[in-house]
């Protein structure tokens, strides 16, 4: 093993991937399972069809507690989290002091003093520094390094997953609680990252591999490794952090604006009042002082267009790059995100990208590629 492989981090399941003939890649500096013997073609085409599998243990998951938790922690996200229902979850997003996103998050509502919080893998001992210099003096910030994280997603997850933990099936989109799952303690958000229905499990790392091990006995689950993730993800016209999100990109930039809720935007009743919020409600209210936009595109012929290829207009201009971009398993066309020029961010308009050279036409398009099918009751 090298000098480079042993400082990897592992999850919990680390055995369970290596015994299932999954190949593992450095991923947020965890030894992760990017693909397993039946390839990312099948695992994609899986949980598009019945249920897939994903250890995301590499995540962060931290709780924030204390009687003004929920106030303070609204002071760092531009969204409404005082008014966040107990049970519910709602998307966040971190700045920095020039509007820039540091991470984007989830969060959950657990009591009237309690927060949970799941941020990005690689982005997790920043985001809890953070955390803990800006509000720590207003709440406990307690990060839970020894639990595992598991998504169940694809149409027969909640199927799959209740015939383990009764009642699960009755939670809608972004809601959540404690549940038994066949004598292990969890607890589950019907959420994740795929576009699918499905759920997100946080359980105590020591029973990871158990829980896993239940879920993959039942007839409609399969591991599913990194590759797939990501290109379930890019169908759903969910953005990575560190591709189509980071800390110079502006939530209004990156099509993030049903992500503030109306309560913390100008004229609100907690207008501002978070890092960065001049520039960002001031590019909310006037959007042409954007100077550029996510969109989503889509390859007329069968090539390819992955990150970082330019994009130029029709005139040959240079008007943007790609940050996201692959050969779309569900669809069968090539798919992209990038951030163009507003003047060309509508819907249909046409453009080049420069794939080895060649100018391959593209298409601005809607997103999400493949509609969504979140369980909303």
């Amino acid at each position: 093993m090298s000098a480079n492989a042993s400082a990897l981090l592992s999850t919990p399941l680390n055995a369970l991937h290596i015994a299932l003939g999954a190949r593992m890649v450095p991923f947020a500096g965890y030894s992760m399972p990017v693909q397993y013997p039946q390839g990312l073609m099948a695992e994609h085409k899986h949980t598009r069809t019945a249920a897939g599998l994903f250890d995301v243990s590499h995540m962060g998951q931290l709780r924030l507690v204390g009687p003004d938790a929920a106030a303070a922690f609204e002071t760092l996200v531009p969204v409404d989290v005082v008014d966040l229902a107990i049970g519910k979850q709602r998307y966040g997003l971190l700045l920095n002091d020039d509007g820039g996103i540091v991470d984007d998050l989830m969060f959950f509502r657990v009591s009237e003093q309690e927060l949970f919080v799941i941020v990005n893998g690689a982005c997790k001992v920043a985001d809890i520094a953070l955390i803990r210099e800006r509000i720590g003096q207003r709440c406990q910030v307690l990060p839970l390094p020894d639990q595992g994280l598991l998504a169940l997603q694809g149409p027969q997850a909640a199927a799959a997953l209740a015939r383990l933990a009764p009642g699960v099936d009755k939670l809608v989109f972004m809601t959540g609680g404690d549940f038994d799952v066949d004598g292990i303690a969890c607890f589950i958000t019907r959420s994740g990252y795929t576009g699918e229905d499905g759920f997100e499990i946080s359980v105590a790392g020591h029973e990871a591999e158990a829980l896993a091990r239940k879920l993959l006995a039942q007839p409609e689950v399969q591991p599913i490794g990194l590759g797939a993730r990501n290109s379930l993800r890019l169908e759903a016209g969910l953005c990575l952090y560190g591709s189509d999100l980071d800390a110079a990109t502006t939530p209004p930039e990156a099509g993030l604006n049903w992500a503030i809720q109306k309560v913390r935007r100008t004229g609100g009743a907690r207008a501002g009042g978070f890092p960065g919020a001049d520039k960002v409600l001031a590019q909310i209210d006037n959007p042409a002082t954007l100077t550029r936009k996510r969109v989503g595109l889509v390859a007329q012929e069968r090539i390819p267009v992955r990150e970082q290829v330019e994009i130029r207009n029709l005139d040959g201009q240079v008007v943007g790059v790609t940050t996201s971009g692959l050969l779309a398993p569900t669809i069968d066309k090539p798919i992209a995100m990038a951030y163009v020029e507003p003047a060309l961010a509508a819907i249909g308009t046409q453009l080049h990208a420069m794939v080895r050279g060649k100018a391959v036409p593209v298409e601005v398009v809607a997103m999400p590629f493949v509609p969504p099918r979140y369980f909303r009751g």
